[in-house]
């Protein structure tokens, strides 16, 4: 296809953070405040499973019943798709009431945690050595998720894709950026694959097919942006009217494809896309259930 070139300018994003977030899932704990991962409540069991495992552990003391910020905690954070995946993949995961006595009020104790205190995640190896600083009002899901990588890195643990997207699509600090090529399918799988950006969208300027790009300033300058579509032969528009392209043509390739059948967040869309375009393997940014929903299609 030939396309017109032209660019518009940039624009600071984070008013539509919400398109990018995640549904929560239901909650499969009869607890809010414990969103749907699968925990060991039992603390020296769950321990003696990480030895067994030599997996780190995502220890969690929070407030049962709780506030309004442990029951946020619980539905947008553990509720998190792929950060409750991430949390029973590469950790061993493990809740304690920090507002009770008996065992658990003991368990907080030997930890030296403050009692009713809001939810706390201390993230540690199997003999309860802390990975990270403990840190506290660490509440959403972008901090969250940036520790947990992080901890993985110190445990020289693989930190799977599908975190890494948990981690940046939740950053509130994005910016748009427009440029045109001569197709916004080719556009569109080019920019999915560099390193900050969180979001393509295929649009019109006038007659002109451009890619609309939401990337992290604190990891992709501008600059680098703009230097990176040069390089592909991509123009940056600085004027015009922004118009959406169909739905049809919004990560084209996904398109009859077993993938675009999977409850996908809005990035795993983008990299899959981008894998399906490119030739690469789209699985690497798919949560364990997802591979397994897959090979049944």
């Amino acid at each position: 296809m030939r396309r017109m070139h032209r660019r518009v300018a940039i624009v600071l994003f984070a008013a539509s953070l919400g398109a990018q977030t995640p549904a929560v899932t239901t909650p499969r704990n009869p607890e809010p405040e414990l969103g749907t991962v699968r925990w060991q409540r039992d603390f020296d069991a769950g321990m003696a499973a990480a030895a067994t495992a030599r997996k780190p552990v995502f220890l969690l003391f929070q407030e049962i019943p709780g506030c309004a910020t442990c029951t946020a905690f619980g539905r947008d954070v553990l509720g998190h798709p792929l950060l409750a995946a991430a949390i029973e993949q590469c950790f061993v995961p493990i809740a304690v009431r920090n507002n009770v006595d008996g065992k658990e009020g003991e368990v907080r104790e030997r930890c030296r945690e403050p009692a009713w205190n809001n939810p706390v995640v201390r993230l540690v190896d199997a003999d309860g050595k802390d990975l990270l600083a403990r840190q506290e009002g660490v509440f959403d899901a972008h901090g969250i998720a940036a520790r947990m990588i992080e901890a993985l890195l110190v445990a020289k643990q693989p930190v799977p894709g599908y975190l890494v997207i948990a981690r940046d699509e939740s950053d509130a600090q994005v910016e748009r950026a427009v440029f045109q090529m001569h197709c916004f399918w080719e556009g569109e799988a080019l920019f999915g694959v560099v390193d900050g950006v969180v979001a393509t969208r295929s649009a019109f300027v006038g007659d002109a097919e451009v890619v609309e790009v939401t990337y992290r300033p604190a990891v992709l300058t501008l600059a680098k942006l703009t230097a990176l579509a040069q390089q592909k032969s991509c123009k940056p528009v600085t004027t015009g009217e922004l118009r959406a392209a169909p739905a049809s043509d919004q990560q084209h390739a996904l398109g009859g494809t077993p993938y675009a059948k999977l409850d996908l967040t809005p990035m795993q869309r983008m990299k899959v896309h981008s894998a399906l375009t490119l030739g690469t393997d789209p699985r690497r940014w798919l949560t364990p259930t997802q591979v397994a929903t897959l090979a049944k299609k």
